[in-house]
């Protein structure tokens, strides 16, 4: 059997030396001959082209025969067979001492033995240097890993401000009433929106959107949100299309729209249009929960209202809910990531904490953000946004 494989002798006796450089030749290793290790041609760390080192005990640098000093401490990394000719546990125990890998006394009778145990060495560097190109390619693909995710989270704080400027100006102040909001995204980008604007002299449309999903892909829909109500709002202006003042036909559109996306996104939603005149409300509810909340001298409870959400049905129903608001209140619209936040741990218990925290005396949007814990929040497990209407006595 020919064997393969580099061997390096060292040997300060060049006739024993040279005995065993032509034991490993003559089963075919290719062999090359060191008076010590210290004058080898190359190292015998981790990046050395050697495959097995053959050693004899007593012909080791003067480093190497203190038993306090092991191979491992002079870097030697490539594997070491030792041989001696004299007592043999002797020996044996201080090539073991020193890190040998294998140890046989010479003359060797069993050379077969030898030869498997060299192979062994051989294979054992190969998986070596595979295990080190390994290591050296995944710590180079750490590496632009990490400059990608570097230019991600630039790309992504990028995008977060432009979001954020996409939102309303808080609070937007008219008259008696007040629009106020808060957003905490999970991660840079949040698929919650929240608008409003003045439409005419005496409504104001503002809607809650709570896009599926997270990141990017999230926040491109919120900005087709955006964009559709944007566009609606000229239309009335410019060509007196009220389609804006008409929660339903606006949720049937963004429902066209993100279907026509086709990028597998939904959202549920909240549409509503304030008549301040009448002081009264007109909105349609889109799968949304939690469901608005109305906070009065008369308590606080849920507005009614169901329907589909947008972007999963073509024949999603939508229903148009009108209500007259007390003279003084305030109306809070959340997404679903506020119920990730509230202690208890079924839905119906959730929802009914939720109202709690309202009836409790929460006479201001900041009041109530600063119960929630929203104040000091930066991140939360999912998206949370918060749009607040209040109005106020006429006369304070």
């Amino acid at each position: 059997m020919a064997y393969s494989g580099k061997v390096l002798v060292v040997d300060d006796d060049p006739d024993r030396g040279s005995e065993l450089a032509g034991l490993a030749a003559s089963a075919g290793f290719t062999t090359s001959l060191a008076r010590s290790i210290d004058n080898a041609d190359t190292a015998l760390d981790e990046g050395s082209d050697w495959d097995v080192v053959l050693c004899d005990v007593h012909a080791t640098p003067e480093a190497w025969s203190n038993d306090g000093v092991s191979l491992w401490e002079l870097n030697v990394q490539v594997p070491v067979m030792m041989f001696s000719n004299e007592s043999r546990s002797a020996s044996m125990m201080r090539a073991l001492r020193l890190g040998a890998n294998d140890f046989f006394a010479t003359p060797v009778i069993d050379k077969d033995a030898l030869f498997a145990s060299m192979e062994r060495c051989v294979r054992l560097r190969s998986m070596s240097r595979e295990l080190q190109r390994s290591r050296q390619a995944l710590e180079t693909t750490n590496r632009e890993l990490r400059n990608t995710v570097r230019v991600l989270e630039k790309d992504q704080q990028a995008g977060r401000q432009v979001q954020m400027r996409m939102l309303p100006g808080s609070p937007m102040v008219l008259g008696d009433y007040m629009f106020s909001h808060t957003i905490i995204p999970s991660l840079y980008l949040s698929g919650d929106f929240t608008d409003y604007f003045t439409v005419d002299d005496h409504y104001v449309v503002f809607f809650m959107a709570d896009v599926s999903g997270h990141g990017s892909s999230s926040a491109f829909a919120t900005v087709l949100l955006k964009n559709l109500f944007a566009r609606k709002r000229s239309n009335y202006l410019r060509r007196n299309d009220d389609t804006i003042l008409s929660p339903v036909d606006m949720l049937q559109l963004a429902n066209r729209e993100l279907l026509e996306l086709d990028v597998g996104k939904y959202a549920t939603m909240v549409v509503a249009v304030l008549d301040q005149k009448a002081n009264s409300l007109r909105y349609s509810v889109a799968g949304h929960l939690p469901l608005p909340v109305l906070v009065s001298d008369a308590g606080a409870s849920y507005l009614p209202g169901e329907g589909n959400a947008v972007g999963m049905l073509k024949d999603a129903r939508f229903q148009e809910e009108q209500i007259d608001l007390p003279e003084a209140f305030m109306l809070a619209l959340f997404s679903d990531g506020i119920l990730e936040i509230l202690p208890p741990k079924n839905l119906v218990e959730k929802e009914a904490f939720f109202l709690e925290v309202f009836a409790r005396s929460a006479d201001t949007p900041q009041e109530l953000v600063s119960r929630l814990g929203l104040d000091s929040a930066e991140t939360a497990p999912d998206d949370i946004a918060a749009l607040f209407l209040s109005k106020r006595y006429g006369d304070e």
